[in-house]
């Protein structure tokens, strides 16, 4: 797993106050308010109002360090993808890739609706630039085409985003119903095979394959083709 890396807080005016323990108001307390919110609400719970009540702040004061709520996403994003670490310098281009995408995985895992965050959001904070930079210069380094880069780093990202994103969902689903997630893969495992064999056999033959919850092995499996696509491209400029 990443280390998770602590952001230093901003310097707060003085007198404004939050909080029990009136901690000075500042831009990385109100973010990692709004982290906590985003854990216990989800995105459609997020609020400049509810993050202000949880400070103990009227929602005027945090305008003076936040411009707005689109503002504030953006660094919520940026918290998050800053708990992704860049691999180390001197690895192969395919393994750089795979390891910045394993890892991003692993930042989007620990909140929930990250995916939706930074989805909602533009690349625009440090660490989210510093990521973008990364894939730039990988892309580029192991001989890609400069038109291609900016589409080969969005096809990675977005890998990796819609399937933390369908993760996410499904283990939402299985906690909402008070079920495992192997009781739900059971549970549509027989739906499938409930369906009408002359108009569904393919669906009905790969129903245990389709509702398996292997998320390590299906990820895995989902990178690699992808960076085998990327291979054979660079492979057939050569």
């Amino acid at each position: 797993m990443a280390r998770r890396k602590v952001l230093p807080p901003a310097a707060a005016p003085r007198g404004e106050m939050a909080g029990p323990m009136a901690e000075p108001l500042h831009k990385a307390l109100i973010v990692r308010t709004a982290l906590d919110l985003l854990q216990s609400e989800g995105l459609d719970g997020i609020s400049m109002r509810k993050i202000a009540d949880l400070l103990g702040v009227k929602a005027a004061a945090l305008y003076y360090h936040v411009k707005d709520k689109d503002e504030l996403l953006a660094m919520l994003a940026d918290r998050i993808g800053s708990e992704t670490e860049l691999p180390e310098e001197g690895l192969a281009w395919r393994e750089s890739l795979r390891q910045w995408a394993v890892r991003f995985r692993e930042a989007l895992g620990r909140y929930r609706d990250s995916a939706a965050v930074m989805n909602a959001t533009l690349v625009s904070g440090e660490s989210r630039l510093t990521h973008a930079e990364f894939l730039f210069r990988t892309l580029s380094e192991a001989g890609f085409e400069d038109a291609d880069v900016p589409w080969l780093a969005a096809m990675l990202k977005n890998y990796v985003l819609g399937f933390a994103d369908e993760e996410r969902r499904l283990a939402e689903r299985a906690r909402g119903d008070e079920a495992s997630l192997s009781e739900l893969e059971t549970e549509q495992s027989d739906r499938f095979r409930a369906l009408s064999p002359e108009r569904y056999p393919h669906m009905i033959r790969l129903a245990a394959y389709t509702v398996s919850t292997d998320w390590d092995r299906e990820f895995a499996f989902g990178l690699g083709v992808l960076l085998d696509g990327f291979e054979a491209r660079l492979s057939g400029r050569r």
